[in-house]
């Protein structure tokens, strides 16, 4: 089967309630023309990426507010290893200090987007990404 749209999963991981963030992405990449799949908030890491695995999706999106991003990456990145996932790709955003991301990025991740980042710069990127991974 070939896929026409470039598909993504954004979720939230552990108890930040705070979606407002994560929603207007989704939205804004939704209007790019990419596939997204809306997980919302509160989840494991067990189900986003199962949820991930069985969506078939190109990108997980995790946006985070509350600080335990290092933490919880480390284990979404280890359960991918678990699970053999290789063709899965790992952006994150949200309240991020600017010098975790080399730390982020040295741990898999694909790319960091901080605070203030425009909306469709981060479509962009993964249509740009995506684009370059069919290549």
């Amino acid at each position: 089967m070939v896929r026409s749209r470039t598909r993504i999963l954004i979720s939230k991981l552990g108890l930040d309630g705070h979606d407002r963030g994560a929603k207007l992405v989704a939205h804004s990449l939704k209007q790019a023309g990419l596939e997204v799949i809306y997980l919302g908030i509160r989840h494991t890491v067990d189900q986003v990426v199962d949820a991930a695995i069985e969506e078939d999706v190109d990108y997980v999106g995790l946006s985070f507010l509350a600080g335990d991003h290092m933490t919880l990456v480390s284990k979404v990145i280890k359960k991918f290893e678990e699970q053999q996932v290789e063709n899965i790709r790992l952006i994150v955003g949200g309240i991020i200090a600017k010098d975790q991301v080399p730390e982020l990025k040295s741990m898999g991740v694909q790319q960091v987007f901080l605070p203030g980042t425009p909306l469709n710069e981060i479509g962009n990127y993964i249509k740009e990404d995506a684009a370059s991974q069919s290549a």
